[in-house]
């Protein structure tokens, strides 16, 4: 039966891609021409196409009074990289099944793929009963015993209680209250669920929109956001990807069941191709759709063009920005073999804690204090503004408290006077502020400082790196390296002239390949390059909260005796 492309998105499962299209009727019949993003295309009556995915392209927002369209609102445009973080709003309407939830919500590998809900009644298991108006975190939808379930966890004081609920428990389902912060991309691409609207609440905006805003000034309300879909399809004529909106005026019919799939090109992500076996690599593949804008600082990843995948593997980087206060603050990552050289820049350091996180065996941590600190005990230092302190350890000291005395842990230092040094005690609840007097004129690589500092670490580029043809780190006034993650990469080079092969980082290099099933030499190219990789805000703070899970908190200061 046909329907619009629309209705066909919203009553679609991804899990069922790709799935084959035939083209029935509408506007763009007849073989007229389509074009989007720079891609025309004949969507004729009768045409094939096969869907082999489907994202939302923009969202079209109004503005949300008491969970409603306000009546003054007009609807307004929104592109996914439209700045600031938000906070969702729970969904007021409820799930009647868990398969109407793994229908429409997306429920995958990432924290945001991890959706949480609760029942307004008790549901009873075979040796576990789920209370009503329990949090029930949905982890990955999957087959049990030849059912399809979803496998959910609850946590109770503190211990985690893992199940699975089959699709076919029926009962009334409400979102939980979410009190996390997204960007508009994240939000699109993990919690707008199918076929409804989504609310959400600006909590902060990240920088000024270069274009005209369209939203009122200083707006920090509710806004209800309705996604357009943008449809990626094949086409027998064509070798690259075809994008179409959903809101085209157009008919379609899904006849998957009655053609061959197969005739069609395979299209393949980064992602896909990062999953396969490392026995299959090397492997030859055409560039369907090559990544755009700043995406592609590799000339050699334009569409059409035929390229070799080596291997895959994990590569260390430098999480770096740029050492100022306004908006355009720039962030980077920076690959291990970076040849250029670094000088050091002073840290500010907001408390005594800090400075013993920040110390190190290899030299004294000498700081300059920049606010004044008056002790309540005798035993411990107070401090002025400008006093100067050589960092030695951390120490168990006692003080005088109520006429007992009492432990209390505190920062050894050497304070530096005029023509003597004075040991003292600074406490380590202590909030002041220092700042750290630089004496080490060295020159660092990158390995250098990460061998032999903590970081964060300040640092400027004394030398920039001559084998790169615009450093764009030596116009950097300063440099905070942040933290050493690691990264999923592909090394690619040229089929026409492999003598040189480039890193390409797997998830922010948005490109589609299909595989050419040719014969390659093994041989890796003697030239490995490497970029210094800019990354927009919204990467930025995805990669150090994907990194800040695999690593322990430190231990929170000690509080101030009462």
């Amino acid at each position: 039966m046909a329907s619009t492309l629309e209705k066909f998105i919203h009553s679609l499962d991804l899990r069922a891609l790709p799935r084959v299209l035939q083209i029935q009727s509408g506007i763009y019949c007849q073989g007229s021409v389509y074009e989007m993003f720079g891609n025309e295309c004949s969507l004729s009556t009768g045409e094939v196409i096969k869907v082999i995915g489907f994202k939302i392209n923009k969202l079209i927002a109004s503005i949300c009074e008491n969970n409603e369209v306000s009546q003054f609102s007009d609807k307004v445009e929104l592109p996914l990289n439209f700045p600031g973080l938000y906070k969702i709003v729970a969904d007021k309407t409820p799930y009647v099944s868990i398969e109407e939830i793994a229908r429409n919500v997306s429920i995958g590998p990432t924290r945001f793929g991890h959706p949480c809900f609760y029942s307004t009644k008790d549901i009873k298991l075979a040796n576990f009963t789920i209370k009503h108006d329990e949090q029930i975190i949905f982890n990955s939808v999957e087959e049990v015993h030849g059912t399809m379930a979803v496998s959910c966890v609850v946590v109770r004081n503190n211990q985690s209680h893992s199940f699975t609920l089959p699709l076919s428990q029926e009962g009334e389902f409400y979102e939980c209250e979410d009190d996390q912060i997204y960007t508009l991309k994240e939000i699109a691409e993990w919690k707008i669920p199918k076929c409804r609207y989504r609310i959400v609440k600006l909590s902060n905006a990240l920088h000024m929109w270069e274009s005209s805003n369209p939203l009122p000034e200083n707006f920090d309300g509710c806004l209800i956001l309705m996604p357009v879909y943008e449809v990626q399809a094949v086409m027998k004529s064509r070798k690259d990807i075809v994008h179409i909106l959903s809101d085209l005026d157009v008919e379609v019919k899904d006849i998957t069941d009655c053609y061959d799939i197969t005739s069609f090109l395979q299209p393949l992500s980064l992602e896909d191709i990062f999953e396969r076996t490392s026995k299959e690599f090397p492997m030859v593949a055409e560039i369907m759709e090559g990544p755009s804008g700043s995406q592609n600082p590799y000339n050699l990843l334009s569409t059409g063009k035929e390229i070799v995948i080596h291997k895959k593997y994990q590569a260390a980087r430098v999480l770096a920005s740029e050492m100022r206060s306004d908006p355009s603050k720039k962030h980077y990552l920076i690959p291990m073999s970076y040849k250029g050289k670094f000088k050091r820049r002073p840290r500010e350091f907001p408390t005594a804690y800090d400075l013993e996180i920040a110390r190190s065996e290899k030299e004294h941590l000498h700081v300059v204090a920049t606010k004044a600190f008056t002790s309540p005990h005798k035993e411990l230092c107070s401090v002025s503004v400008g006093d100067q302190f050589l960092v030695q350890q951390c120490q168990t000291s006692e003080v005088l408290y109520e006429g007992r005395k009492k432990p209390i842990d505190a920062l050894a230092c050497e304070q530096i006077l005029s023509d003597s040094y004075k040991k003292v005690l600074l406490p380590m609840y202590m909030e002041g502020g220092f700042v750290e007097v630089i004496h080490d004129k060295k020159q660092y690589h990158l390995s250098e400082i990460c061998k032999e500092f903590h970081l964060p670490f300040n640092v400027k580029v004394s030398v920039r790196d001559l084998s790169i043809e615009n450093d764009v780190l030596a116009a950097a006034p300063g440099l905070q390296l942040e933290e050493e993650i690691t990264d999923s990469y592909l090394l690619i080079s040229s089929a026409s002239s492999p003598m040189e092969s480039w890193e390409i980082p797997v998830y922010r290099s948005n490109m589609l390949v299909h595989l050419l099933g040719k014969d390659v030499l093994t041989f890796v190219p003697p030239v490995t390059r490497t970029i210094v990789e800019e990354v927009s805000e919204e990467e930025y703070y995805m990669l150090r909260r994907y990194e800040n899970l695999t690593l322990h908190p430190p231990p929170r200061p000690p509080k101030k005796p009462t």
